[in-house]
């Protein structure tokens, strides 16, 4: 037993848990209208707003059909809007609102509270080689998923 590897059975219950605790502390701050995936997809906005869905996709990892509803949500609920690209027609662009904008700052209160409790007891050189192995394990998955 002590040769198994258990690093996607802990991911997926950190994931579990952290989702938890991260709607707990949203409703704690009044950000009842934002679920955590909802999160991932407005995070991504406010580092660069005005995006096409294909990079809200690749940025996020999630599918563009599951995407696609939860723009569609956000949109109804006043936080995003889809406008067609000036140099593309076809091409829809996915730009905030002034109702995501008031949102952001106790959004990003509450991930800086999530970041202490992840983080409670680590050095930040421990954090910087955690943060990289994780990132290889993405960059792993997601070469795999290209090839099947």
């Amino acid at each position: 037993m002590d040769n198994i590897k258990q690093g996607g059975f802990l991911i997926t219950k950190i994931h579990h848990l952290a989702g938890r605790i991260f709607m707990k502390l949203l409703k704690k701050n009044n950000i009842e209208e934002i679920n955590p995936s909802q999160g991932r997809i407005i995070f991504t906005l406010w580092q660069n707003d005005g995006i096409p869905i294909h990079e809200i996709s690749e940025k996020t990892q999630l599918e563009k059909s599951t995407l696609t509803s939860m723009l569609d949500r956000l949109e109804k609920d006043g936080f995003i809007e889809r406008v067609h690209s000036k140099e593309d027609r076809r091409k829809i662009i996915i730009k905030r609102t002034e109702k995501d904008k008031a949102l952001e700052k106790n959004y990003i209160n509450v991930s800086d509270e999530m970041n202490k409790i992840y983080y409670k007891g680590f050095t930040e050189k421990e954090i910087g080689e955690f943060e990289n192995y994780l990132q290889k394990i993405l960059n792993n998955l997601i070469a795999y998923e290209k090839k099947i």
